[in-house]
């Protein structure tokens, strides 16, 4: 399922969701105005989310991928800004900081999706879930994870698409 979010700046109890097509199973999340949009776009995935799980955040340069991990790990209990894992690839986040094992992961200065390899995020998976920005620099490698593309509109808007698949559709009904 295919789900595409527009985020802008009002309170949640604003938001309105609709279908975007007759022909489809896909909604809208219409928010009008513009500003910070972590907390519309995460505010239920704290809940939903599990050891084993992998979210992936695509975007432009600036388009809001690292603040929609920023809002994820806040939720989940992380006290601060986390940092971006731009230089340091991989960014974990353990309990008692947060209520579940996370990996920050950001691969933008991947240059070889054979590398992705080395970072052993199959093996972490096991008991931690996985938000991984830029993760079109290692194709294929995770068909079953809740995709969260990023665009930027020409008034300066985001909107958010949000590819669910059959794990995430049963679990996050929006």
């Amino acid at each position: 399922m295919r789900v595409d979010l527009f985020d802008f700046d009002l309170p949640p109890e604003n938001i309105a969701l609709r279908p975007a097509s007759p022909r489809d199973a896909a909604r809208l999340l219409l928010v009008p105005g513009a500003g910070d949009f972590a907390d519309l776009t995460v505010r239920d995935l704290p809940g939903l989310l599990r050891a084993g799980d992998v979210v992936t955040l695509r975007g432009d340069l600036g388009a809001g991928k690292t603040s929609i991990a920023r809002g994820l790990l806040a939720a989940l209990g992380l006290k601060g800004e986390a940092p971006s894992p731009s230089f340091a690839i991989v960014q974990p986040y353990e309990p008692p900081e947060v209520t579940l094992s996370v990996l920050h992961i950001d691969l933008y200065r991947i240059d070889d999706p054979a590398d992705v390899d080395e970072l052993g995020l199959e093996d972490a998976r096991h008991d931690s879930a996985l938000v991984i920005e830029w993760p079109e620099r290692a194709p294929g490698r995770w068909p079953d994870a809740l995709a969260l593309a990023i665009a930027i509109d020409p008034d300066g808007a985001r909107r958010l698409t949000a590819t669910l698949p059959p794990a995430w559709e049963r679990r996050w009904q929006i």
